[in-house]
């Protein structure tokens, strides 16, 4: 197992998952919130999408990273990387749990370090976010941190077809 390494930005520590995140990953994915990222699931599949996280980072050696606010361990969302089987390539994916933690730049400044990360140690020369195409708030982050939509990318193996925004190379 690859034990998740962490990331600190100016306000936020990206982390791996802990048994005390499980509450809150399992209420956002149960919730309409999760519409635009797989969701809503019964309970018991919001477990295996937990347990899928979890097992990302064994099988990969990368995955998405718990997001909290640095001085505070409660989760408040997942950024990070996710390649799962399926989908055509590497991909940046972010979700806040809750819409008071939306608006502050806290989703951006995850995102940013997650490219920085990806280009950097984890030496991807790609990496892309496939959107709902009714997601109008994730389609204004991602091209807030500069990525732009390419419709010719092939699409992921997933529920309905997304619109896919490739991430620049950082600077």
């Amino acid at each position: 197992m690859i034990a998740p390494p962490t990331i600190r930005t100016d306000r936020l520590v990206l982390r791996g998952l802990y048994g005390d995140d499980t509450d809150a990953f399992l209420r956002y994915f149960q919730s309409d919130r999760a519409r635009f990222t797989g969701g809503p699931k019964s309970a018991r599949d919001a477990w295996r999408h937990l347990a899928a996280n979890l097992g990302h980072w064994a099988l990969r050696g990368f995955g998405m990273f718990a997001v909290t606010r640095t001085g505070n361990d409660a989760i408040i969302g997942m950024i990070g990387h996710w390649y799962p089987l399926g989908w055509a390539e590497p991909e940046i994916g972010y979700l806040l749990f809750d819409a008071a933690d939306e608006g502050q730049g806290l989703a951006s400044e995850g995102v940013r370090a997650c490219i920085d990360h990806a280009y950097g140690p984890l030496g991807w020369d790609t990496a892309v976010s496939y959107i709902d195409p009714d997601n109008s708030a994730s389609i204004r982050l991602a091209e807030r941190m500069g990525a732009v939509r390419d419709d010719t990318a092939p699409q992921p193996q997933a529920s309905h077809p997304v619109v896919i925004y490739r991430h620049r190379t950082p600077a």
